[in-house]
This record gives structure tokens, sequence and C-alpha cells, in this order.
């Protein structure tokens, strides 16, 4: 029987990837619906390969355009009004929610309610919404596995064992394309050059956030939320090679890591076949590859970002969104060139003291409409201190 699947974000760097492992075993898979924004020739190429009759497409004009271009098509043409909820009447196998920033949110949440297993790649949601998600997840008996490779990782080694049964937990950092560059130079980096990842192929937000190590802050958020281990436990280590993606020290003595090729396919196949017998193409092991690997303290001059970590509320708070909102909009503020590569987490610093931001340290994210209502007062702010 064809298990069916829904990529939300088919056309990103994850959802792309999700479709190239589903590409090596077309026969098993019917694919019910794919969702984009505004690469609508990407996604008619998708559907048109993997004869997809349902798509979802968030930007109001292309909506409007495919709306028209497809008429004659048989092929059902969402808006991002549509409740997914009520197109599926019974759950499908498997979600990939790939959908980036805070807008992923609502889909991911409406996954929930339709899957037996739902795939997250979204740091935004799982950071700023972690309440709405993991009671949905209790409600509707629904899987959760983190896709990032790093909480895959830590997902993969430390299933059904609690909080005592670890003693530390090391998340890995490649350290990005300024791992060796001068911290004085660091004034004069360009996007183009942050937006160069040594290892990974991503998006240029993300690839920004490597570049100077905030995405590793966010990571640790992330996992806090997901698998309530001490925070205190988790530590960062740089690891240029980016072959080792976390490492797990136990109470009994025993550390387990847990290493992949620089290759998001990985996980996603992992996630999707999740222990039934089928197999992914990989490298095989080089032992000269092994034989270099390096692990080192992160430079807190350097990357000043790591300082951070203190923020991280033992709850799951609004503050989690004001973190985010005002960090993707200086990142997007460097992309204009309209601040320095420096001014990212320096103004994030500023803007995370505030007395009006840090009253939702103890609100807590219960609905949509509050998440969303900070979001927006946040990007605002920021702006207008940046600017």
């Amino acid at each position: 029987m064809r298990r069916k699947i829904v990529i939300l974000g088919s056309t990103g760097s994850i959802g792309k990837s999700t479709l190239d492992v589903i590409r090596k075993d077309k026969k098993n898979f019917e694919i019910m619906l794919l969702s984009a924004n505004e690469d609508y020739k990407k996604l008619l190429k998708q559907v048109s390969e993997f004869s997809v009759k349902n798509i979802l497409v968030y930007n109001d004009k292309i909506y409007d355009f495919l709306k028209k271009k497809l008429k004659n098509k048989k092929i059902n043409i969402l808006s991002k009004e549509t409740n997914l909820t009520k197109k599926f009447n019974k759950k499908i196998d498997y979600t990939m929610c790939s959908i980036s920033g805070l807008d992923g949110l609502k889909p991911t949440l409406e996954a929930i309610e339709f899957s037996k297993t739902v795939g997250i790649a979204n740091k935004e949601s799982i950071i700023c919404g972690w309440w709405l998600i993991e009671r949905k997840l209790k409600k509707f008996k629904t899987k959760f596995i983190p896709i990032d490779s790093e909480h895959f990782s830590i997902w993969n080694l430390t299933r059904n064992l609690k909080n005592n049964d670890v003693e530390e937990i090391i998340i890995t950092a490649s350290g990005g394309p300024f791992l060796n560059l001068p911290t004085k130079k660091q004034t004069k980096v360009k996007p183009y050059d942050a937006a160069k990842h040594p290892n990974w192929k991503m998006g240029k937000k993300i690839s920004i956030d490597s570049s100077n190590l905030m995405n590793k802050v966010f990571e640790l958020m992330e996992a806090y939320r997901i698998f309530k281990f001490d925070l205190n436990k988790y530590k960062v280590l740089i690891h240029p090679q980016s072959y080792v993606h976390a490492i797990i020290k136990f109470k009994n003595g025993l550390v387990k890591m847990l290493l992949h090729d620089t290759d998001m396919k990985i996980p996603i196949f992992n996630s999707i076949y999740n222990e039934n017998l089928n197999y992914i193409k990989s490298k095989k092991i080089d032992e000269k590859k092994l034989n270099k690997m390096n692990f080192f303290k992160v430079d807190k001059i350097k990357f000043p970002s790591l300082k951070l970590i203190k923020k991280i509320t033992k709850k799951n708070t609004l503050y989690d969104t004001v973190i985010t909102s005002a960090n993707e909009e200086l990142v997007s503020l460097f992309l204009q060139k309209k601040i320095k590569f420096r001014e990212i987490v320096d103004n994030l610093d500023k803007i995370l003291n505030l007395k009006e931001f840090k009253k939702y340290i103890k609100k807590t994210p219960t609905s949509l409409s509050k998440i969303y209502k900070v979001d927006r007062m946040v990007r605002l702010k920021t702006r207008g201190l940046s600017v």
C-alpha cells in the first residue's frame, strides 16, 4: 500500500531533498499535496513529475495567476486561507513541515491534526510555538520527528531516556565561513561572504545565522523545548568537518555520537522510513576523514552570539518570539546592507534587554494571534532602532 505524503514548502532545500528521497522509491509513495510561496515554476515541475492533484500557494498573486493558468487542469489550487484539516478526511502517513520562518507555524499545527507522523524542519515554529505544538501532538496522538541534523541525532540517541539518564549533550558547530577570520575583519564582511557555508547548501537566512553561530543559540532553544533535558547539560563545540552532529554522555559512563555526511537527505530518509527496511546510498567511511576530525571550544569574542544562551527561558514563552523575530529582521537588514555583520548580534542583545520586551518572559504563547502580534511589533521596533 502506497504511503501518503504531504510536503509543506516543497520548493525549498528541505522540500527538494524530501522529493529526492521519494524519487528513488516512487512506487511506494503518493504525494497528496505540495505547497510553495513564489517559485511556481519549480512547483509545477514537481506537480507534473509526481502527479500531484493538490497544491497550496501562499503568495496571493501567484495563487491568482495559477488559478487562471491551470483552470482546465485537474489540479486543486488552494490558497493560504485554506484550512488543511478539512482537506483530509482521514490521517495521512507523513507530513514534512519545511516552510521557513514563522509562516510555517500555522500549517505545521494543521498538519499535526491530519498526519500520523510529522517531520518538522522549521526552527521558528518549534521555538516560538512549542507550547501549541506539544499540546496538539498529544491531543491528536501524532508522532513528531525533528529533522535538523543535530536534533535528529539527539532524538535518535536518547529515545525513551529521561533527564537522569543523560549527563552531557554536545551539539556541534562547523564555525561557518569565518571560523579562521580575525575578529577585527568581521566589520568588513559582506552578505555574499556570510552566505557561503563551507559544508552545507542552505538558504540565505540560515547561512547568515550559521556564520555568526546564532543558529546554535536557536538549536539549543529548540532542543531544550523538545527533549526536556536540563539546559546546563548542553554544550556547543566547534567541529569544522560537520561529520559528527551530536555527542551524548550518559550517566552509565557510555558516550555515543551520531555521524553522517553533510546531506540532509539522510535524516529525512530515516524520518520517512523510520526503521522500515530500506536503504539510502551514502559515502563509504573514510578513515582519513575520521583521523582529521577535531573539536574545540567556541571563541565567544569572535562569536558573541553564544552569550545569548543565558536568555533562554525555562518555559516556552513569548520572549522566544522576541528573540527569533528580532534576529530575523536584523539578518534581513544585513542582507540589505543597512547594518554591518557584527551589528546583528550587538543590536539583538540591546533589543532583548528592552523593558518592553522583557515582560514577555512571563507570558505563554497560548495562541497563534499572540505570537504573530509580538512578531509584528518586534520587527517594527527592531527596524526602527537599527536603521
